[in-house]
């Protein structure tokens, strides 16, 4: 029989979302697998991982090494006519079978592919979360369909990261002889945090602030993940949002206020410009 003590403690502990973890090896790296799968279980329980892909090509040698390793179930999916992409079917059709199951709380799709979008807005209608994951590159219509999408790049190791950054940079600049937009790496190892980010900042603090001017770290974060899903502050080479306001000190007050009756702070900030 438990006691009143152990089934409060019961009740009061957070729910863990079911999540199934779904990944176009056609558009994901297997570098990032260790440290994807940890930033997922930040999220939840991944109770399914599947991978999608022609599993005979020599193009996915890589993810032959790592799937047994960290238990994900290999799809094989044939590719039966050139130029048409049977992977993406593939995982779309057992979305939606898992979807009809009503088992999951959400899904995490690991893909660049903007084939995907519909796929999240269908789940996000179902009321399930969507988390996705993918470079960069990721067309920006499939990055808001999802609730939350990080950018794989800063799952790389520091120094996988330098050398992709710096491979990719010379080709762009071979190319077009014209030096490409900061990338999300150059932006990590940056001192300066660019214009948008401050636009973003002023948006969030005007939607959510009190009439004295100051937002509570927690309702200025919500805001942001809202309205931009591919904000994360590791993006700007900082660890946690508390890090990256104080880091935005040309714009930001900060200020770091005991909550009443207890020992624990709670970060205020204001724009300079109230």
């Amino acid at each position: 029989m438990l006691t009143p003590r152990f089934t409060a403690k019961i009740e009061t502990e957070p729910q863990t979302l079911s999540l199934a973890v779904l990944i176009d090896a056609d558009n994901a790296q297997a570098a990032i697998i260790e440290n994807l799968l940890s930033e997922i279980a930040g999220l939840g329980e991944a109770t399914v991982k599947r991978i999608y892909g022609d599993f005979t090509s020599s193009q996915s040698n890589s993810w032959r090494k790592v799937l047994q390793k960290f238990a994900i179930k290999p799809i094989q999916q044939f590719a039966y006519t050139t130029g048409k992409n049977a992977t993406d079917s593939s995982l779309i059709i057992d979305a939606m079978d898992l979807l009809y199951t009503r088992t999951f709380d959400g899904f995490c799709l690991v893909s660049s592919d903007s084939d995907f979008t519909g796929l999240a807005m269908r789940l996000r209608e179902a009321g399930l979360k969507v988390y996705g994951f993918g470079e960069e590159k990721t067309p920006e219509a499939f990055r808001n369909a999802c609730h939350k999408f990080t950018f794989t790049e800063i799952l790389r190791s520091n120094k996988q990261d330098d050398s992709l950054c710096s491979r990719e940079l010379t080709a762009e600049i071979n190319d077009s002889g014209v030096s490409p937009p900061p990338a999300i790496s150059d932006i990590m190892h940056s001192n300066e945090l660019p214009k948008e980010l401050f636009e973003l900042f002023r948006s969030a603090i005007e939607q959510s602030a009190t009439e004295d001017g100051w937002v509570i770290l927690s309702a200025f974060g919500s805001y942001i993940n809202k309205v931009k899903p591919d904000f994360d502050p590791r993006n700007y080479g900082c660890k946690k949002l508390s890090d990256l306001v104080r880091k935005a000190s040309d714009l930001l007050i900060v200020e770091d206020r005991q909550l009443y009756g207890s020992d624990q702070k709670t970060i205020y900030i204001r724009s300079k410009s109230k």
